[in-house]
């Protein structure tokens, strides 16, 4: 089967890498262009590249498929893929994309659809303490993440499992969702099926308004918004007027400890009162440190209780 894939972050390597590892004919990668990181901006190619160069894969990188639609529609029609397959993109395709390959476009989401449309299901559906999500294989239309389901699986959402630690897990479990949707869809074994709308809902790309924890709120919402929002944005508080990221923690009591919310309870162990329990964080950074877990975090520096964060 021939495949065209586009993808551009490192959710996206997992299929690419399985599509290659499964004997697919890699046509050619559409990826986001090379981007500026780091402190020194150096200009820095997305994954997708770097495991398609490994390859000898031809890659394009066009700013828009639908402003700079007429050539590299045409280079897709002239290839004549069987599938194009997406994964974690970030472009819309036109239609004069999506009708070109026989057995459509195929879309990996991190979500189980119609739930958590958009540029953020794996974050939001831990933000909002989901039991369970999972990978949807879509066929593409022109709206975003609304085409007919192909296959879904899910997964159970880990008690203390952080959105990175999920994006990773998903990612893999795409790439092994993604090759046995082609196997079917090739066969005829698929029955797409429509989504239904008064269940849709959208997952938005996050912003570091998110971050500030407010320790009057539940120590489970506190609990899953730290989860949510590693490894980025990360959520935050001030500890003795400087910024602390927090990127782990665990609820250490569910019954309130009569102390003012954000107030430092356990020193030993960084546990602080929220409005109906106590949240113990167990990684976090300092501003101008490294990111440790809370354990030689404490080593390197005391923390009176009765310590107020926020």
């Amino acid at each position: 089967m021939k495949i065209i894939f586009m993808g551009t972050p490192d959710f996206a390597v997992p299929t690419l890498k399985k599509l290659y590892d499964s004997g697919y004919e890699v046509q050619a990668v559409f990826t986001q262009p090379d981007k500026p990181k780091g402190r020194g901006y150096k200009l820095t190619p997305p994954p997708v590249k770097v495991l398609a160069q490994e390859h000898d894969t031809t890659v394009y990188q066009p700013q828009s498929l639908k402003k700079d639609g007429e050539e590299y529609v045409k280079i897709i029609n002239d290839l004549a893929p069987d599938c194009i397959v997406v994964a974690a993109y970030g472009k819309m395709l036109p239609k004069s994309v999506l009708d070109i390959p026989r057995l459509g476009c195929v879309n990996v989401h991190g979500s189980l659809l119609p739930k958590y449309r958009g540029a953020g299901p794996i974050q939001w559906a831990v933000l909002n303490d989901e039991a369970e999500t999972g990978i949807t294989t879509m066929l593409m239309g022109e709206g975003m993440d609304t085409g007919d389901i192909l296959v879904e699986k899910a997964t159970p959402i880990g008690e203390n499992e952080t959105a990175a630690e999920l994006f990773d897990r998903l990612a893999e479990m795409g790439a092994e969702v993604l090759v046995d949707t082609l196997e079917k869809l090739d066969k005829g074994e698929i029955t797409p099926v429509k989504q239904d709308e008064s269940l849709a809902t959208y997952a938005p790309m996050l912003s570091k308004e998110l971050c500030p924890i407010d320790f009057t709120k539940p120590v489970r919402t506190i609990h899953k918004q730290i989860c949510g929002l590693s490894d980025w944005p990360c959520a935050t508080t001030v500890l003795e007027g400087k910024r602390l990221k927090v990127y782990k923690s665990e609820i250490a009591s569910t019954k309130p400890c009569g102390k003012p919310a954000g107030t430092v309870v356990d020193n030993s162990d960084f546990s602080v009162a929220c409005s109906d329990g106590v949240i113990r964080f167990t990684q976090v950074q300092a501003e101008g440190s490294k990111r440790m877990d809370t354990a030689d975090f404490l080593r390197g520096r005391h923390i009176e209780n009765g310590t107020v964060l926020g």
